[in-house]
């Protein structure tokens, strides 16, 4: 069986000496290099060809969304972006998943246990670049602005009469499909939901992002909400996102249960069944 070629691309010495560990110690995977200069990463990239390759944000000499820039316009490979938690770095991140990165991960924050929350961290990205190396490359195409000529939806309305809605989830090369899907519905398109693979505060940024380039109104969910036409709830991120019944209503409720296969959000969890809503599934790998 070939194995999956992956390369690093990391400021971080630490971070580059444990994903080549932990990826050579995978049957199916091959680290086949690891670099912290994204000019010397250029090279290696023609020469040995990985099938997937992690990018860290803020490097020597380029910085990770300029060379993500320039690599999916001369050599689409899948990335996975290496991003900091915070606010900047939840922008960079989505800025990245536009320009075509297929996922990102969220640089590790070390507590007492060192070992064990690096391994926890080793093992999530394993999985990620399998999922990233099976995915192949969504080419990044300009998305407008969101239509000045679609009117907000009123707070009673209602889809035709009924109380329909979407669910939909994803996880790796999913964020690229639902910037694909939800700028083509209609403005008076059943209320949908959304559960995506992100930690706490990127999905904020997300549905940011969204909400500037699509007809329906995107927001990150915040527990309570009545869903409507016209609006999309992205679940926040170390959450799951529960259906109640309120009367002749659906409201939101956050769930703060325990993670499913080291996802949360998870789609196992994250939606209650709920009669006459339909299941959207918008990345193979959820």
């Amino acid at each position: 069986m070939e194995k999956t070629r992956f390369l690093a691309v990391d400021d971080s010495a630490l971070i580059r000496n444990l994903l080549s560990r932990k990826v050579n110690a995978q049957p199916d995977m091959r680290a086949v290099g690891a670099v912290a200069d994204p000019i010397v990463a250029r090279d290696m990239i023609k020469s040995l060809n990985p099938d997937a390759l992690t990018l860290d944000i803020q490097m020597p000499r380029m910085d990770g969304l300029a060379f993500l820039d320039q690599l999916m316009r001369l050599k689409p490979t899948p990335v996975l972006m290496i991003s900091t938690s915070t606010e900047k770095g939840a922008e960079a991140t989505m800025r990245a998943l536009e320009l075509g990165a297929v996922d990102f991960l969220a640089k590790p924050r070390p507590k007492l246990d060192v070992s064990n929350t690096m391994a926890d961290y080793a093992r999530g990205i394993t999985d990620k670049i399998r999922a990233a190396a099976r995915a192949g490359v969504r080419i990044a195409r300009s998305i407008p602005a969101k239509p000045a000529r679609f009117a907000p939806v009123a707070s009673g309305a209602r889809f035709g009469g009924t109380k329909r809605g979407r669910l939909t989830g994803d996880s790796t090369g999913g964020t690229g499909a639902i910037r694909e899907v939800l700028p083509a519905l209609p403005p008076d398109a059943p209320g949908i939901l959304i559960g995506q693979h992100m930690p706490a505060g990127f999905t904020k940024s997300s549905a940011e992002r969204l909400n500037k380039t699509c007809p329906l109104a995107v927001k990150e969910a915040e527990g309570g909400e009545r869903v409507l036409p016209g609006h999309v709830y992205i679940t926040p991120g170390s959450h799951d996102l529960p259906l109640k019944r309120n009367e002749s209503n659906y409201v939101t409720a956050l769930s703060d249960t325990v993670p499913v296969n080291r996802h949360k959000p998870s789609w196992r969890s994250c939606f209650s069944p709920v009669p006459n809503w339909r299941s959207l599934q918008s990345s193979a790998s959820c």
